[in-house]
C-alpha cells in the first residue's frame, strides 16, 4: 500500500506547486517579473535547499520530461504561425536561428574563456546557451498582452521556434567529442545540414498529412480531435529525431503547416493546445527549479553574474546586428530584437546532456548555465514591455473584445465569420447597419461594445470601438475588407 500512498503524495505536492504558479502569475505580471522566473523560483523554495525539503536530483527525467513539454510548446507555436508572418520574417528568422546560433556560441566561448573557464567548459557553455528560448519567448510575447509589430514579432517567435536545433547539434557534438577525447572537424558541418534537412523534410512531410488525415477524417466526439493532433506532434518529433534529423524542428515546423490549413474543430483544438503548452511551461519550470541546489550557484555567483551580464549585452547584440544588417531592418527594431533574447528552459536542459555523459566539469557548466538564464529573464525578461513601449514598437492593433463569439464544428466550413474592430477613421463608424453595402448572403450576426452585446438591426448604428462579427461567403471575404478594413485575426 506505499505506492498509493507516494504516489498520492506526490501529485497533491505538484498540485499545490501548479495552483501556487497560477496564482501568483497575476502579481508576478503587475511586478513586471517574467513568469519563467516565477516558476523556477517556486520550484526552488520548494527543493531541498528551499522550506519545501523536496529532493529531486533526476537529470535523466528531467531530460525526457523537458522534452516532451518542449514538443507541445514548439507545437502550439507553429499552429499560432499565421502564413503571412512566415513570408515576412522566415529569412532574417532562419539566419539567426543558423549563423546566429553559431555566433554567439563562439562568442559566448570567448567571453567564458577570458573568465577563467577552459576552452572545452567554455566552447560548452557557449553551445548551450547559444538559442533563444521558444517557451520564454512565446510566454512573454503572448503571455503579456502586448501586440507588436508584426515584422518584429514574427521574426523573435520564428527564430526561438527554429533554433532549438542548431543548439541541439553542437551541444551534442562538443558533449562527444569531450567524452570521448575525439577531435571536431568537418562532419560538425555536414551534421547540422543533415539535421536541418531532415527536420524541415519531416515537419512538412507530417503537417501535409496532418491535414489530409483531419480532413478527411470523420470522429464524432470533439475531444479526440486534439488527441490526434498531439500524436501527431510526437511524431513529427519521434520519426525524424531516429533518422538523423532535428525533431525539433520538425514539429514546430509540423504546426506551422497544420495550423495554416483548414482543420476541424480549430477553436477547440487551439483551446487545447494552448492549455498544454502553458502547463508544459509551468511544469517544466517547476521541476528545474527543483534540479537545482542554490549553495552551488553562490560558488559561480560573479561568474555567472557577469557571462549573464555578457550575453545580454555583447554576443547577442553582435550576433543580431552581423545577421540582419543585410535585411533593411530599422535600427530601433534591430534594437529591439538585440534585447529581447530570451534564454529558459532549453539551455537548462541541454546543460543536462554534459552531465549524463559524465564530462568533467559538466555540473559547474550547469549551473552557470542556469545563472545565465536567471540573468537574461530578471534584465531583459523583466523591461520588455518598457522597452516595446519606448522603441514605440507597438502595432497598434485594436483591444480584444469582452466576448468572443466562435462557430464550433467537426468539419471545415465553405463560409466564414470575420470579426472587424470599428476604428474612429473608420468608414462605417457611425453608419447604420442598414446603410452597408453588404453583398448578397452577408450578414452583420453580433456587436460587442464593451461588455454589451446587441443583436444588430437594421436601424443599429456602429459606433467607434465596436467589434463586428460578420458571416459571408469566402469569396467576399476581400470586399468586406475594403468596407471595414483589416479583419481582427489577421492584425
Amino acid at each position: 500500500m506505499a505506492e498509493p500512498y507516494t504516489t498520492a503524495l506526490l501529485l497533491t505536492v505538484f498540485a499545490g506547486l501548479l495552483a501556487s504558479s497560477v496564482l501568483l502569475s497575476r502579481l508576478a505580471g503587475r511586478a513586471s517579473v517574467p513568469l519563467a522566473l516565477l516558476y523556477l523560483g517556486i520550484g526552488m523554495l520548494a527543493g531541498s535547499e528551499g522550506l519545501g525539503g523536496l529532493h529531486f536530483e533526476s537529470y535523466a527525467w528531467t531530460f525526457r520530461i523537458g522534452t516532451v513539454s518542449l514538443v507541445l510548446i514548439l507545437f502550439d507555436g507553429g499552429l499560432h504561425t499565421p502564413l503571412g508572418a512566415i513570408k515576412e520574417a522566415l529569412g532574417p528568422a532562419a539566419v539567426l536561428a543558423t549563423v546566429g546560433v553559431a555566433a554567439t556560441a563562439a562568442l559566448v566561448a570567448v567571453l567564458a574563456h577570458l573568465f577563467g573557464l577552459g576552452w572545452g567548459a567554455a566552447m560548452l557553455l557557449g553551445a548551450v546557451v547559444s538559442s533563444t528560448d521558444a517557451a520564454a519567448v512565446f510566454a512573454v510575447l503572448r503571455g503579456s498582452g502586448m501586440q507588436l509589430k508584426r515584422r518584429v514579432g514574427a521574426t523573435l517567435e520564428l527564430e526561438s521556434g527554429l533554433n532549438d536545433p542548431m543548439a541541439v547539434i553542437l551541444t551534442v557534438a562538443l558533449t562527444g567529442s569531450l567524452a570521448g577525447g575525439g577531435a571536431l572537424g568537418w562532419r560538425l558541418l555536414l551534421d547540422v545540414l543533415v539535421q536541418l534537412a531532415v527536420g524541415t523534410v519531416a515537419g512538412l512531410l507530417f503537417g501535409w498529412l496532418g491535414r489530409v488525415l483531419l480532413g478527411r477524417l470523420r470522429l464524432r466526439v470533439h475531444g479526440l480531435w486534439p488527441v490526434l493532433t498531439t500524436a501527431l506532434a510526437f511524431a513529427a518529433f519521434g520519426v525524424p529525431t531516429l533518422f538523423q534529423g532535428s525533431g525539433f524542428l520538425a514539429v514546430y515546423v509540423g504546426g506551422m503547416v497544420l495550423g495554416n490549413g483548414a482543420l476541424p474543430y480549430r477553436s477547440g483544438l487551439y483551446r487545447v493546445h494552448d492549455a498544454l503548452a502553458w502547463f508544459s511551461q509551468v511544469a517544466m519550470f517547476l521541476m528545474l527549479g527543483l534540479l537545482v541546489y542554490p549553495s552551488r550557484l553562490f560558488e559561480v555567483g560573479w561568474i555567472g553574474l557577469a557571462l549573464g551580464l555578457s550575453v545580454a549585452l555583447i554576443a547577442r547584440p553582435a550576433a543580431v546586428l552581423f545577421c540582419l544588417w543585410p535585411f533593411g531592418y530599422r535600427a530601433r527594431e534591430l534594437a529591439y530584437i538585440c534585447w529581447t533574447g530570451l534564454r529558459g528552459a532549453v539551455p537548462i536542459i541541454l546543460a543536462t546532456f554534459p552531465i549524463l555523459a559524465r564530462v568533467p566539469g559538466a555540473h559547474r557548466v550547469f549551473d552557470l548555465v542556469f545563472f545565465i538564464v536567471v540573468v537574461n529573464a530578471v534584465v531583459p525578461g523583466s523591461t520588455v514591455r518598457w522597452v516595446t513601449r519606448r522603441l514605440g514598437l507597438e502595432s497598434g492593433a485594436p483591444p480584444p473584445p469582452a466576448a468572443l463569439l466562435e462557430i464550433v464544428s467537426a468539419r471545415p466550413l465553405k463560409d466564414d465569420v470575420i470579426a472587424f474592430y470599428v476604428s474612429p477613421a473608420s468608414a462605417v463608424a457611425g453608419a447604420t447597419i442598414s446603410d452597408l453595402p453588404f453583398p448578397e448572403g452577408a450578414a452583420a450576426l453580433l456587436i460587442i461594445r464593451g461588455e454589451e452585446l446587441i443583436a444588430p438591426r437594421g436601424a443599429t448604428r456602429l459606433s467607434a470601438g465596436d467589434h463586428v462579427y460578420i458571416f459571408c461567403r469566402r469569396k467576399d471575404r476581400g470586399f468586406l475588407q475594403l468596407l471595414f478594413g483589416q479583419a481582427e485575426e489577421e492584425e
